[in-house]
């Protein structure tokens, strides 16, 4: 049966940072994690008659869409928040970046799991803190978190530990137990939590739940900063929304004199309010619709990277974007490889792990379909 996320929607011409990297070349751009499908048309209607109005002056979150932010929490992950406990952002990455100078002072030292989402490999150096890292290892079943080694790495002036929850590259849901043994590193060290949740909404194994690290107990709460939007959940990725959750009104305080007249200012975001709020009011049976097509694809990919020689990967929890492991292939440039075959993808060396490239299905299943053909026959090639 046909759904509306077969639709393949032409951005070209759209000036799409996406689809734009390949101008004129037959690549397709399966690289940068925002989807190729159409937003709920309820946040599209609430674009059209935001813009209708035609005043585009300061703003602000409206009462509104503060209220579904809360409930929103304790409805889907059962974890209780204030609104003062809120500070809106205009994207997850600056949070990053303002959670690492607020916590940690200059030249001392930033925890951060690797491979990662590379603006956490950015942000420590930017602010002209030191970074130690803590590996993900490879299991029979699944990727673990080595938090062992980050006990041997851990230093007097390690300030902040920067967790990515979901996982973001390899697709990991932390479980409570997962959770509840970096909280007791944190507590025996001191560490405040900066945690990005921003995929928490696409959960794709059913035996598996989102659990915010904030939610875990009054020390994990008044020792984090959480970080959320409604970006990728709803593909509103160039609408700037996102806020941080953070109860303890001490370190907010010190976040938000961190960011003050470095971060644009959250007054500006009309368009990200009007969509965030149409997003968490109407937008639930979008997301669940996404999830079910997200599965498929996710299925699909699965069993036919497993297939292909030279690669592999394991079944992923969240996201959209799975981690191949190209190591077998012996390429010195995997990337510029499938780039060659027409096929854009991440390289694992952006995130932390050259071995690895990582390929977002987040699109119609034909383009995937076509991506893998693509992928398959250079292999053919190649081997």
């Amino acid at each position: 049966m046909t759904t509306l996320f077969d639709q393949v929607v032409d951005r070209t011409q759209t000036n799409s940072l996406k689809w734009d990297r390949y101008q004129d070349q037959d690549i397709l751009p399966m690289w940068v994690a925002d989807m190729d499908f159409r937003s709920p048309p309820e946040i599209i209607a609430a674009l059209h008659e935001r813009i209708e109005h035609g005043i585009f002056g300061y703003t602000h979150a409206s009462d509104a869409l503060v209220q579904r932010v809360v409930d929103r929490l304790q409805n889907l992950y059962d974890w209780r928040i204030e609104p003062d406990w809120l500070v809106w952002l205009p994207g997850t990455v600056c949070g990053l970046n303002i959670a690492v100078r607020a916590v940690a002072a200059e030249g001392e030292t930033v925890a951060v799991p690797v491979p990662v989402y590379y603006p956490f490999l950015l942000a420590p150096p930017q602010g002209g803190r030191r970074m130690i890292s803590a590996n993900w290892r490879q299991g029979e079943n699944s990727w673990q978190l080595d938090l062992d080694e980050l006990e041997g790495r851990i230093t007097s002036d390690t300030r902040l530990f920067m967790l990515c929850n979901p996982q973001n590259p390899n697709g990991r849901v932390l479980t409570r137990q997962e959770l509840q043994a970096i909280e007791a590193f944190c507590r025996r060290h001191d560490l405040v939590v900066c945690s990005d949740e921003i995929h928490c909404d696409l959960i794709l194994d059913r035996e598996r739940e989102h659990i915010p690290y904030a939610s875990l107990s009054d020390f994990s709460s008044e020792r984090s900063i959480t970080l959320m939007a409604p970006s990728k959940t709803f593909n509103i990725a160039g609408l700037a929304c996102a806020f941080a959750v953070i109860p303890d009104p001490e370190l907010r305080k010190q976040f938000n004199k961190t960011k003050a007249g470095i971060v644009p200012s959250a007054d500006g975001m009309i368009t990200g309010y009007t969509a965030a709020e149409a997003a968490y009011t109407h937008g639930e049976p979008w997301r669940l619709a996404l999830l079910d097509y997200l599965r498929g694809n996710h299925d699909y990919l699965l069993q036919t990277i497993n297939d292909m020689p030279g690669l592999s990967m394991q079944p992923l929890e969240a996201t959209y974007l799975a981690w191949i492991n190209v190591a077998e292939l012996g390429l010195k440039d995997p990337k510029g490889f499938f780039e060659q075959h027409g096929v854009g993808l991440s390289p694992g060396a952006q995130f932390g792990d050259p071995d690895y490239l990582r390929l977002n299905f987040g699109c119609p299943r034909s383009q995937l379909e076509q991506a893998l053909e693509r992928m398959r026959a250079a292999l053919t090639k190649h081997i």
